[in-house]
């Protein structure tokens, strides 16, 4: 049933800062950001969040525009509606669903935003009503579609297995593993969840696990001797925000620096978002498929890993609390890594850019490529004492083959050229 928008947030407006060359869908983009970091929305659950809002945005605009293949809502939108209202308020039905706490802020960013449109604000002659008439359309749809995703499927107790090599609930909240449910998730572009499944990790008496047992242990610890005072902060840095934030933080900066169209941004940031969820999908499903142990059961266990090559340490402590969740693969090193090679396929990887992380206010990196900063992202987790390298290394390269799987096969051009 189609839901009008009030008449008062049509003409009440209350002042939000922009950003130069900002337009409608960077703005609401930065807006979810803002509400899942206000929400303190965990990974994987903010990078759905992030990916449904995205898909609404775009196929309201892409059905008006009509020039890509769609994320899901396949109708056309009423002709002459306007790109800008549909946009906005696609976004901000998607996310008041996600985030009703956060309605009064939502709806005044909405009121903002339509307070400065008219017939004539996105230069075509487009009508703001159908523009609102059509996003309920699309919102209702796509919150319908992800609604049968899996994502509230209520799952038997996990029962763990007294193996060495095998997950454990570690300290210091000894719980899940939690969001088992990604690992059989319907993704959003993917055939399956096991769709890029990795090879194996490396056997407990393997050479390669006992060198990255050792690095992990001597640098990762929460009193190691060897990790500089750098290290620690880039471990600090990428474990303060979930990465849906820091990526399309990134993803609206670069946008903006391009000037682009409303609907190319659209795309761009659906296609990121894209990426990030089924990663966090494809890559829960290998969690849950190898059910490996975190570094610090594996070290204080060592004895039992039947590896000459390592040794226990019973009250090893990283410096990063453990996540409750199996290690293999790693997940922030892989989403990231999804998300990176999203934008470098349409910037280029020698793209100079900087990130910021809500967990360290003030505290920016700046980097010369996206691979550059995939990098970092694994050398984190190994700093923080809460991966194995092999875990990072695995992550990243499901990460590159869900990117080019979703930019090969999501919002293919279907007629026009150039910028739309």
């Amino acid at each position: 049933m189609l839901k009008l928008v009030p008449m008062a947030l049509v003409v009440a407006a209350v002042a939000f800062p922009t950003a130069a060359n900002a337009d409608v869908v960077t703005s609401w983009d930065r807006a979810m950001v803002d509400a899942i970091d206000t929400a303190h929305t965990a990974p994987p659950p903010a990078m759905r969040a992030a990916a449904i809002v995205q898909s609404a945005v775009f196929d309201a605009v892409n059905g008006i525009a009509r020039r890509y293949t769609a994320v899901h809502v396949q109708p056309a939108a009423p002709r002459g509606a306007s790109r800008e209202a549909a946009a906005a308020s696609a976004a901000h039905e998607t996310l008041v669903a996600l985030f009703p706490q956060q309605q009064a802020t939502l709806d005044a960013k909405l009121a903002e935003t339509l307070a400065q449109l008219d017939d004539n604000s996105d230069g075509g002659g487009r009508s703001v009503a159908r523009g609102i008439e059509w996003w309920q359309t699309v919102a209702d749809a796509i919150l319908a579609w992800r609604g049968l995703d899996g994502f509230s499927s209520v799952l038997p107790p996990y029962a763990p297995v007294s193996v060495p090599g095998r997950w454990q609930p570690a300290p210091p909240a000894f719980a899940g593993p939690l969001f088992r449910e990604f690992a059989t998730m319907t993704p959003f572009a993917l055939t399956s969840p096991s769709q890029f499944l990795p090879a194996a990790p490396p056997p407990l008496g393997s050479a390669r696990y006992a060198a990255d047992f050792n690095e992990v242990k001597a640098i990762g610890s929460a009193t190691s001797a060897t990790r500089t005072a750098e290290q620690a902060q880039t471990a600090l840095f990428w474990a303060g925000d979930p990465p849906a934030a820091i990526w399309n933080r990134a993803a609206d900066d670069l946008a903006e620096r391009a000037d682009v169209s409303l609907l190319t941004n659209a795309r761009r940031l659906a296609l990121v978002n894209i990426a990030l969820i089924d990663a966090v999908i494809s890559i829960w499903n290998a969690k849950n498929a190898f059910d490996t142990w975190r570094p610090i059961t594996a070290i204080r266990q060592a004895a039992t890993d039947g590896n000459d090559e390592t040794s226990a340490d019973p009250s090893w402590t990283p410096l990063l609390a453990t996540p409750p969740f199996q290690e293999y693969p790693a997940g922030h090193p892989g989403v990231s890594n999804a998300a990176a090679s999203v934008l470098a396929s349409i910037y280029g990887d020698d793209t100079a850019f900087t990130l910021t992380s809500a967990g360290l206010p003030g505290v920016q990196r700046s980097f010369t490529s996206f691979s550059s900063a995939v990098a970092q992202v694994g050398d984190a987790r190994v700093w923080g004492g809460i991966h194995f390298r092999f875990a990072c290394d695995a992550a990243v390269g499901m990460g590159a083959a869900v990117a080019r799987f979703v930019t090969a096969n999501e919002l293919v051009r279907i007629r026009g050229e150039g910028d739309d």
